[in-house]
Parts: structure tokens; sequence; C-alpha cells
């Protein structure tokens, strides 16, 4: 049963994977079996990556492209396939978020996070398609959120791209299931990271910030994700474990989409 778990002889491609979430997750990767390709706009940050991946052991694979240029990504998917080998597994990690209420934010700066959220995918996802569809099979993961199925305050570009996400997910499902490719989603909670590290600082007199203590009420977990919490999920559904699963977007939250919250007191 296990085997079915391995990604053997499988090469993966995770965007944006020089460090956070798509670091962790080619970390689960390689533990796995495969071969690790990541991207990343910056050259420095490319570099860093794989110094990062060395110091771990693992010798990854790294490029410098922008995945919203549809001929870079076609130009170093082509170039991939041909130093690396054709890719098995894509993840569409890279992403950015700006936090700007809607009646504050310029048209420009919505159409960028849609760029880079929604847009890129799409782009990547169709430069590896159809190597996949000639080989006979394909795993395709998007990066969406829990924005795929809340509002909030201050993200409404970025929850209108995760939102068309999950439902690009679903329709690369539709179209090229019968070619034995699956395209699911994770949903990520909130997840410790550097980034968010100042928002989980206790405050001057030891109590908690006003947003972990928000988190925490909210996760009937009680605690913050991990990169680690992600691991598992984004292994099984690159696996062939996965294999009669598509268009689904697994939620690794701590259960805060399944729970109202807790009764005031």
């Amino acid at each position: 049963m296990l085997k079915n778990f391995s990604l053997e002889g499988k090469i993966a491609l995770v965007t944006g994977a020089s460090y956070g979430i798509g670091y962790a997750i080619a970390k689960a990767f390689h533990a796995a079996g495969a071969t690790i390709v990541f991207n990343d706009i910056n050259a420095d940050l490319v570099q860093k990556g794989v110094a990062a991946y060395k110091a771990d052991g693992i010798a990854a694979h790294g490029y410098v492209f922008d995945v919203t240029d549809e001929q870079q990504v076609n130009d170093v998917v082509a170039k991939i396939t041909s130093e690396v080998g054709v890719i098995d597994i894509l993840v569409n990690n890279a992403g950015i978020i700006k936090r700007i209420p809607m009646i504050e934010m310029s048209a420009k700066e919505f159409r960028q996070v849609i760029d880079v959220d929604l847009n890129a995918p799409f782009i990547v996802s169709k430069a590896v398609l159809p190597a996949m569809i000639a080989k006979g099979h394909g795993k395709i993961i998007n990066i969406c959120s829990m924005m795929s199925e809340l509002g909030r305050e201050t993200v409404s570009a970025y929850a209108a791209a995760k939102g068309g996400l999950k439902m690009l997910t679903r329709n690369i499902a539709s179209e090229y299931g019968e070619y034995n490719i699956q395209c699911n989603g994770i949903g990520p909670g909130y997840i410790a990271t550097p980034q968010t590290a100042p928002l989980r600082e206790l405050q001057a007199d030891g109590s908690r910030h006003p947003f972990d203590s928000f988190i925490i009420s909210k996760t009937p977990a009680a605690r913050w994700g991990t990169s680690e919490d992600l691991a598992g999920p984004a292994v099984f559904l690159a696996s062939e474990a996965s294999n009669f699963v598509n268009g689904h977007v697994l939620y690794v939250d701590g259960g805060i989409l399944a729970y109202i919250g807790k009764q005031p007191k």
C-alpha cells in the first residue's frame, strides 16, 4: 500500500519554491523520491533556494522565469524537459497578496494579483499538459486558499483569484481527466511562517496578539498550521494513491471552514 504514495522516478516542478510553503512541499516530494525542479522570478532567490536545498541534501534544479510570462514559461518548460525530463507533477504555488481595502485598490493592483494568482497557474498548467497527455499521466496541484471559499476585508483581489483558481482546478480535471491527469487543490489555513511571526508574538503585557487570538479562537485545532502540515496532503495528491481524486480542493486548515465558532459567554 505504501508504494502508492511513492514519487520515485517522478519529476516535480514547484513554482515559487525558494522558501516557504513551496519549499516545504518540495522537500516532502524529495523525501518521497521525486526529482525537484523549482523557479523564482529573481535570480538571487533561485541561488539561495538551490543552496538551501543543498544544505538539506537535495540536488534541486532551479530556474529563473516569470510565471505570468507565457513565452518565458514555454521556453523554460522546454528547457526543463531537455535538461531534467518530462514534468510529472506540477505545483502552482507562486502567489502574491495585497491587503488593501477595495475602494482604495487600483485596477492595476487588482490585475497584478489576478495575473500572478490565477493567470499564471493557467499559463504553467497549459505548458505542461501536452507532455502529460502524451505520457498518459500527470498531477497538477494548485495552491488555493480558504479565500477560495470565504471573503475577508482587504483581500478582494486575492479572494477573487483564489476562487477562480478553485474553478480552474475543477475545469482542468473535467477537461483532461480522461488522459489520466488529476488536477486538485490544497487550501492552506493560517500557516506559521516567518512572514506571520509578528502576528504571533506575545504583547508587552504577556497576552496574545489580537490576530493570533482571533485565529486560535476560529480554529478547532487551536493552533496555527505549519508548513509540514501540508507535506502529507501534497504527497498524497502527487502520488498514485490519489488517482481517482480529481477536481477536489483539500483544505488543510485545522477545521476552520467546518466551524461556526464558539458561542460568546
